[in-house]
């Protein structure tokens, strides 16, 4: 029993549920910092629609790519094309991570219920873009980034400036990593007819698109600090969130990919967790610069 768990959490790469989730957190923090009351119910709600909504999305994307996954060198040891999980249950799991995520919407709030059905079709959307565009890494980065937005309506109810730029923050950031990300399935995604930016532009010209994403990212982050009015503790997130985004870019280079998985996965991960502490410690504790 223990063992299909591990994996289904594996199919869902739930360790990655690290990119998005700190940003929600900081989203869900922002309405307290507006002075509404910490609610620990709301914020339970908040983390469940959060990896039902990811497991969906996840569970979708491996049923929809099976076939290509199945024929990838680098992908072909997932669950379900290695047959450890059925194309029926990933499916499954989809229409039921689905389903729990609309009703959990339901015990928050009217709009974040009435706007589930949106927020699913654009997470499980996604899995369908490389067959048409290869701007699909921003489509990806359009799902993650509705984690602070959504997170700061289950408590307020509506819509703010400041947790619609920190989603920004959110949309650049994790687009430009999905390139990194793609990198080594460049010639695999020309030779299938699928869509990538590095299958579309080469590798060298995809990193630079995805430095000039990151570089807005480092641009937002500050328009975020300044606007939210934000205090120590978040500039020196800020200034630690910037430098690993620089570092991930030291790490890859146009034909050398085997840093990816680093620079994908460990610095985004430590610069997510590193950027929410701080700021999370600034929403709670303000320091004067």
């Amino acid at each position: 029993m223990l063992k299909k768990f591990n994996q289904y959490l594996s199919l869902i790469k739930f360790s990655h549920t690290i990119f998005a989730m700190p940003f929600a957190l900081i989203g869900f923090l922002l309405a307290y910092k507006e002075g509404f009351v910490f609610d620990v119910k709301k914020m339970i709600y908040m983390l469940l629609c959060m990896v039902f909504a990811r497991s969906a999305a996840m569970a979708f994307n491996r049923y929809i790519d099976r076939k290509f996954d199945a024929l990838n060198p680098r992908t072909k040891n997932r669950e379900v094309p290695a047959g450890v999980i059925s194309p029926t249950a990933a499916l499954l799991l989809t229409l039921v991570s689905s389903l729990a995520f609309v009703l959990t919407t339901y015990f928050i709030n009217t709009i974040c219920f009435y706007l589930s059905p949106v927020a699913l079709a654009v997470v499980l959307g996604y899995s369908y873009t490389k067959r048409f565009t290869p701007l699909c890494h921003l489509i990806l980065g359009v799902g993650l980034s509705l984690a602070p937005i959504g997170a700061y309506l289950s408590v307020t109810g509506y819509f703010s400036v400041l947790p619609i730029l920190l989603s920004l923050v959110v949309f650049t950031w994790s687009g430009g990593f999905d390139i990194i990300y793609a990198l080594p399935d460049a010639d695999f995604d020309r030779a299938h007819q699928l869509n990538s930016i590095p299958a579309w532009l080469g590798t060298k010209a995809a990193l630079t698109f995805s430095e000039i994403t990151h570089a807005i990212t480092a641009v937002l982050l500050v328009v975020v600090g300044m606007y939210g009015k934000f205090s120590l503790f978040y500039w020196l997130g800020t200034s630690c969130f910037i430098m690993l985004l620089i570092y991930q870019h030291r790490l890859v280079k146009p034909n050398d990919f085997s840093k990816v998985n680093i620079a994908f996965g460990t610095v985004n991960g430590v610069g997510s967790l590193v950027f929410s502490a701080f700021t999370t410690a600034d929403i709670f504790l303000p320091l004067s610069l």
